[in-house]
């Protein structure tokens, strides 16, 4: 039972080895117990405390705080407790009860996290222990409040692979066939001059001048112009992305704007029209125009179709995700729990998600139209239909490495605000820009995964350590709101990459059922019989929730791998040695190894 509350951070080669406390004359003492450490993670303090456990009741243990993590360890023999928690994960830190407080367990420290649990601890009332220990959390879980940096920047892991040479956007393009005699490459934005939230390098149409894209920026809510996201490879339509126009309650209108997207029509000539998906729903849409935002008219975009795709915003996203938790943990009420599930909606908007990204991709493989994606300001909803419809029609991005090339360009080159929707190191709780967009995404890809078994080289456990690390500020992956932010704190140079730590140990995170096919497109079933809700990433610290245990076939086809792997070894070795004696000169006519020429063993 303890192991559904254990959360495993740690190195491989590390898992072992003991925190070093820093000494009052500067010396690092190693500790005897065996609390795991990253290069780089120093231990801060060590309290006794009890653990007011959810699923057990109250469990009595030392808790560890380091500049990355609170570790518990119960001292009671009958459990085995260890609670493993990096300090990104936390929210918000409450104490609980006064100086008056007389219940048992009463007094002590509440503990919100980001990944669907909290944690409670009771510690005694005498000399200011509790004080001591919320000025401790809350100086190194939120340390951009207390002008510290995050871990990610104290991280001193060395990996065999640089994950940050994963995705070289010109490489990428190149893939996709690009540049060609429609579309070009641009460093207009070298300097993020044009646009300080998208990346350096961007793709547009041929036919479109720099002096044009400036005209288009200004018409564009954070002058994010369109761009090309992806091109297929036979027919060549395209996925395009950007902000809102800038239409306001007064209507107005740019010619650079429509001949823009009129140029972005014409780079395929067998269609006739331009395809606009709108996220949002109608109505926020037009609501939006009292900010100066908007929406392509009819009257003015000739040539352009538009839809409206009726996903709601971050507010209500991060409502809804509330409700998830209030359902999930620390009890699941077995009796009302698809009535209470329903009325989260979460299933809802992850059914309206891939529904847009599915008539993306659809209208996109067709060959009907090129597509041209946006929400309010093209970082949210846009990141979420672009990757996932991409996801859909390409199957390189179904790979471990193209699927983290995905991340990289749609999200995080983009300008996905993570920092912002994460709130990596800041203690504002409340602020209103908080979302689970990302999560979002990667429910959608879960999802797809269930029901094309085959189609992706990466398993579960990949998409939950991506989530893990999207809190834990372990790595610099998912820092700051966009490249420029990244460029300025030279976070490729400070930091590690999270694809460093997968892309070094492949295997645990590979399916083993995957069979690469090309040219491919999935098209998931968007209905509500067909979702359901993950229940291994919001519900794994329950105990008693049966998890979804892996497929007996899945489970018997990786000891069949392991076994033939553990043969082809044996085999080369017995070849090592025949070779060996083959080559040692003759002692009789009548040796083994004269008679035996080679080998030959059947597998």
């Amino acid at each position: 039972m303890a192991s559904a509350s254990t959360s495993k951070y740690n190195s491989h080669s590390l898992e072992n080895e003991s925190i070093k406390r820093p000494s009052r004359d500067g010396v690092n003492r190693d500790l005897p117990e065996a609390v795991p450490r990253l290069p780089g993670e120093t231990l801060i303090t060590d309290k006794e405390v009890i653990y007011i456990c959810p699923f057990n009741g109250p469990i009595k243990g030392r808790v560890y705080i380091t500049n990355y993590r609170l570790y518990l360890r119960s001292l009671e023999t009958d459990s085995a407790l260890i609670l493993d928690v990096p300090l990104g994960v936390i929210s918000r830190i409450e104490k609980m009860g006064g100086a008056t407080s007389r219940g048992e367990n009463s007094y002590g420290l509440d503990i919100t996290c980001k990944d669907m649990r909290n944690l409670r601890f009771a510690l005694k009332q005498e000399g200011h222990s509790r004080r001591d220990m919320f000025e401790i959390l809350t100086r190194y879980a939120f340390p951009l409040a207390h002008s510290l940096p995050l871990f990610a920047f104290l991280n001193e892991e060395k990996f065999n692979v640089d994950g940050w040479t994963v995705y070289n956007p010109v490489e990428e393009y190149r893939r996709q066939g690009l540049p060609n005699h429609h579309w070009r490459i641009t460093f207009i934005n070298k300097c993020y001059e044009l646009c300080d939230t998208y990346p350096a390098l961007l793709v547009v149409p041929y036919r479109a001048s720099d002096d044009d894209l400036r005209r288009v920026a200004t018409f564009r809510s954070r002058n994010r112009i369109p761009v090309l996201s992806w091109i297929h490879p036979e027919n060549k339509t395209v996925i395009v992305r950007c902000s809102q126009p800038l239409v306001g309650m007064s209507g107005k209108r740019n010619k650079d704007d429509e001949k823009y997207l009129d140029v972005i029509r014409e780079t395929n000539k067998q269609i006739s029209k331009l395809t606009i998906y709108d996220a949002r729903p109608s109505v926020n849409a037009v609501a939006n125009k009292a900010t100066g935002g908007g929406y392509e008219s009819d009257d003015a975009y000739h040539n352009a179709e538009l839809f409206f795709l009726d996903i709601h915003n971050i507010h209500v996203m991060r409502e809804s995700l509330k409700k998830v938790k209030d359902i999930v943990y620390p009890n699941v009420e077995e009796s009302h729990w698809l009535s209470s599930l329903e009325s989260t909606h979460w299933l809802e908007h992850i059914k309206l998600v891939l529904t847009g990204a599915i008539q993306v991709a659809d209208k996109v493989s067709s060959g009907k139209s090129s597509v041209l994606v946006h929400c309010s300001d093209g970082w949210d909803r846009t990141a979420q239909l672009t990757s996932l419809a991409m996801l859909m029609l390409d199957s390189f991005y179904r790979s471990i490495e193209g699927f983290e090339i995905l991340v990289q360009k749609e999200w995080i080159s983009f300008g996905h605000k993570f920092a912002s929707r994460i709130g990596h190191g800041d203690k504002n709780h409340t602020d209103a820009d908080r979302s689970p967009i990302f999560l979002q995404f990667i429910d959608c890809v879960w999802q797809m995964s269930k029901q094309f078994p085959t189609a992706f080289e990466f398993n579960e456990q990949f998409l939950i350590i991506i989530l893990d690390h999207l809190y834990s500020c372990r790595f610099g992956t998912f820092l700051f709101n966009c490249e420029s932010a990244r460029e300025r704190q030279k976070v490729t140079e400070r930091t590690v990459s999270l694809w460093s730590l997968i892309n070094s140990n492949k295997e645990k995170f590979k399916n083993p059922f995957y069979t690469k096919e090309i040219n491919r497109v999935l098209y998931p079933v968007a209905s509500m019989r067909h979702l359901e809700l993950w229940v291994n990433y919001y519900i794994r610290w329950n105990p008693r929730i049966k998890q979804q245990q892996p497929n007996p076939v899945e489970q018997r086809y990786m000891e069949l791998l392991a076994l033939r792997d553990e043969y082809i070894k044996r085999l080369e070795e017995l070849q090592l040695a025949n070779s060996a004696k083959l080559s040692d000169p003759p002692t009789s006519p009548s040796s083994p190894s004269q008679m035996m020429p080679h080998v030959q063993t059947h597998f």
